[in-house]
């Protein structure tokens, strides 16, 4: 990526909380939350370089599609799970990570980022239509973004899943 690309996101990037994403799989077992945030924000800068943005609102979009899964747990885990085991139906269903993941990382960029409320917007709503829609032209670009980056991962990763499945089907037949 190019010199702006990284004037923008530099300090996010070196930072130790956002260097933790790393730790998390997201979008199958070959790709971290970091590797996914990192590719989202790279996608979301090459959407408003067409769209000829103004400096600050390109910095906006990739500062909120850098930090759009910047929720900092780990949503596959047993902590999680235990979590929403507490709940029941309706309840349940509104404490998935689906539903809440944008709200917390709205917040915590918010807080260690210093955000502005539109950027924050932009993270809380990425997950339209499980999330409320867009109401920005940040917010829509943050959430194209997310969903072309999510749906190539998910392809590759549905790839892997079902080679590997033939894989031991025909091994174990032979």
């Amino acid at each position: 990526m190019d010199s702006e690309f990284q004037q923008i996101t530099r300090d996010i990037l070196e930072h130790p909380r956002f260097l933790q994403l790393r730790e998390f799989v997201h979008h199958g077992e070959q790709n971290s939350v970091y590797d996914h945030s990192v590719s989202v924000a790279e996608m979301a800068y090459r959407l408003a370089r067409k769209m000829r943005l103004s400096e600050d609102e390109t910095a906006s979009v990739v500062r909120a599609a850098l930090l759009h899964d910047f929720f900092g747990y780990d949503w596959h885990g047993e902590r999680f799970r235990r979590y929403l085991r507490h709940f029941s139906g309706v309840q349940r269903l509104a404490r998935m990570h689906a539903f809440v993941h944008g709200h917390i990382a709205a917040d915590r960029a918010k807080t260690m980022f210093g955000l502005t409320d539109r950027e924050c917007e932009a993270i809380a709503r990425h997950m339209f239509p499980l999330a409320a829609m867009p109401r920005t032209r940040i917010a829509w670009i943050v959430t194209l973004a997310d969903k072309a980056v999510a749906s190539r991962e998910m392809t590759v990763a549905l790839g892997g899943y079902m080679t590997a499945f033939y894989q031991k089907l025909f091994a174990v037949s032979a």
